[in-house]
């Protein structure tokens, strides 16, 4: 690992390590085979798809990193491309990782309709809008800030910030809402499907992504201006982008520590496989809701989940009221419906 020598020439302003690129690459390839093996076991490819999707990202951008580590760090325009390339795969991933926590939530909610804060529905368009606009800048900011050459840093490093602090401010309000109908459910016992263990899982995982966005929000805020020709330009840099072992740290193991802990708490094994199936007010009684069956082409039926999911939920408040009536987006107003027949 990288002592905090300063490479004059090197895209990463170190010699970055070999081994640890390795080891990563490994243990997320690792990661997503898991998930996709439990997505296949419970079959939740609907609920967690963006879990093994992350974890095959991160597997590929510590891949390109390996491979740079092997004397291909210093600047060329291929070297640039392949340096760029593995920044924005593994920078990428821990907001799509927190909006998958947000979909977690919202079938949570969907399995405890009458206690929740928020109604099931408008977890995803609610919280995934925000990280919609998180993701954008987040991109955009590491794509400008990782061309040593350009002339764009100080803007990368201004939406990064933007980014980070935004990312901030949401995880922590979802954390209040998930605690307050965390708190609920304690008041009226509910345990069925060992809810509290996927909850406390879900402030894990947050904590862990609340922690990265901490370490890279400090990383920006001192001076991250590079001229990979003026040594001591790069010795003025924040140390946090001079010492590798606090990315190896803070950014690698705490999103590896996360893909893993949801390969061991996978929320296919506690929730069920049908949204339409919730708790009645009693506590105990599972039942369903009654929606009317979705008549629409199988094309059409995938074809709008993939495209709710990469709009960040948003595509779901664009849909005409008649036409919610027709799909089966089940609201908190006719879960509670339900119960009352039942």
């Amino acid at each position: 690992m990288s002592s905090g020598q300063i490479v004059p020439g090197s895209l990463y302003i170190y010699a970055p390590s070999q081994g640890a690129p390795i080891f990563f690459t490994i243990a997320y390839a690792l990661s997503a085979i898991g998930h996709i093996w439990q997505c296949l076991l419970y079959k939740c490819f609907r609920m967690v798809w963006l879990q093994p999707f992350c974890a095959i990202l991160f597997t590929v951008g510590y891949a390109l990193r390996a491979y740079q580590s092997y004397g291909n760090y210093m600047y060329s325009t291929q070297n640039l491309i392949i340096f760029i390339l593995s920044q924005v795969f593994i920078y990428v991933c821990p907001p799509l990782l927190e909006l998958a926590n947000y979909h977690i939530l919202g079938r949570i909610f969907h399995y405890v309709p009458h206690l929740t804060p928020l109604p099931p529905g408008k977890v995803m368009p609610i919280f995934g809008g925000l990280m919609a606009v998180v993701e954008a800048l987040n991109a955009l900011g590491v794509a400008l800030q990782a061309n040593p050459t350009g002339d764009q840093q100080e803007l990368g490093k201004i939406l990064i910030l933007a980014a980070l602090a935004l990312q901030l401010c949401v995880i922590v309000t979802f954390v209040g809402i998930a605690g307050i109908f965390h708190w609920r459910c304690k008041q009226a016992k509910i345990h069925r499907r060992s809810l509290p263990t996927l909850l406390v899982t879900l402030y894990i995982s947050m904590l862990l992504i609340l922690i990265r966005c901490i370490y890279r929000l400090v990383e920006h805020v001192g001076n991250t201006e590079v001229d990979l020709d003026d040594f001591e330009t790069l010795r003025a840099l924040s140390p946090l982008l001079r010492h590798e072992w606090f990315f190896i740290v803070f950014e690698a193991c705490l999103m590896l520590i996360n893909s893993v802990l949801w390969n061991v708490f996978n929320p296919g094994r506690y929730l069920p496989q049908d949204r339409a199936v919730h708790l009645a007010s009693d506590g105990m009684t599972e039942t369903k809701a009654n929606v009317i069956s979705d008549n629409r082409p199988i094309y059409v039926q995938i074809t709008y989940s993939v495209l709710n999911t990469l709009t960040f939920g948003l595509l779901r408040l664009c849909v005409r009221p008649e036409d919610e009536e027709a799909y089966p987006l089940t609201e908190r107003s006719k879960d509670s419906t339900s119960d009352r027949r039942t």
